[in-house]
């Protein structure tokens, strides 16, 4: 069996997924106080490495950790705060975890503390283009590298985007990042793409890009989706954040039937289960 990316790095751990066979489930794990959807909900530390374990315990493959809010018109935190807000979680999650964890960073220097730690993913945003270290850091540390799509920042992202071609731009755009983060010398077997659902996106474009994601196979690097409980869905169906689940699972569905092989995801358990129902009645 080919090594996996998602091979942890903890001393004794012998979880090895294959994300070519099965789809794996990211756990969101924002410690955060502003997040869209969980803010402040596991803002302390002895919260947030119970529910870490908990998603373990439900089925989660992927714990991804993240330290600054990535919403519509969330403001930059430091490296300084970010390290403060998630170090002591991940030093305590590499020696109690069995699966692999994931840090949701666009800083050279939080990744290489947390990859330190015992991290194996950055989840990066800006897909290497707002910090010119933190492609050298993931190709030193051999780490997997998620690279997204954004159009803008976070800030300014859902200020009216547009697009000529929403799919094909989106794909030159994550040749071009794949392209650098091997120039950076990440191994390509450890990039993974993501179309960016909700990052300088409207309803539309979301729903677009969902229908047509097997577009992005192309690329030859696993596809990783996050629909979670976005507004697309709230959008579409009227409803609160509180009562987005439902929506998420038929996003989910229809991620797994064109290409996804990885879904990051506030809801674990349910989203699991999806899963492999899903993947029984495709295979």
């Amino acid at each position: 069996m080919k090594t996996s990316i998602l091979s942890p790095r903890v001393k004794g751990a012998d979880y090895k997924p294959d994300i070519l066979k099965h789809v794996q489930i990211m756990g969101i794990l924002n410690v955060t106080p502003d997040s869209f959807s969980d803010a402040g909900v596991y803002f302390s530390k002895d919260v947030a490495i119970e529910h870490a374990l908990a998603m373990e315990n439900e089925g989660a493959d992927i714990i991804d950790i993240g330290a600054e809010s990535t919403r519509p018109g969330a403001d930059m935190v430091s490296d300084a705060e970010q390290l403060r807000r998630i170090e002591d979680i991940v030093k305590t999650l590499a020696k109690k975890l069995k699966i692999p964890i994931s840090i949701d960073t666009s800083s050279s220097e939080v990744a290489k503390r947390c990859l330190d730690l015992g991290a194996s993913i950055i989840n990066d945003i800006s897909a290497l283009r707002k910090d010119p270290k933190l492609g050298p850091v993931i190709a030193k540390y051999n780490a997997g590298a998620v690279l997204m799509h954004m159009k803008g920042t976070p800030r300014t992202m859902q200020q009216n985007p547009q697009y000529d071609d929403l799919i094909l731009e989106i794909i030159d755009f994550l040749r071009k990042a794949k392209a650098k983060a091997i120039s950076c010398g990440i191994k390509e077997d450890n990039i993974i793409i993501d179309p960016g659902i909700g990052f300088g996106k409207t309803t539309e474009h979301n729903l677009s890009i969902l229908k047509f994601l097997s577009s992005f196979k192309i690329l030859g690097s696993p596809i990783l989706i996050g629909t979670s409980r976005k507004s697309f869905i709230g959008d579409v169906l009227g409803l609160p954040i509180s009562e987005r689940a439902f929506g998420t699972a038929a996003s989910c569905v229809i991620a797994i039937l064109n290409g996804a092989k990885i879904l990051r995801v506030h809801d674990v358990k349910q989203i699991k289960q999806v899963t492999a129902l899903t993947e029984a009645i495709n295979n």
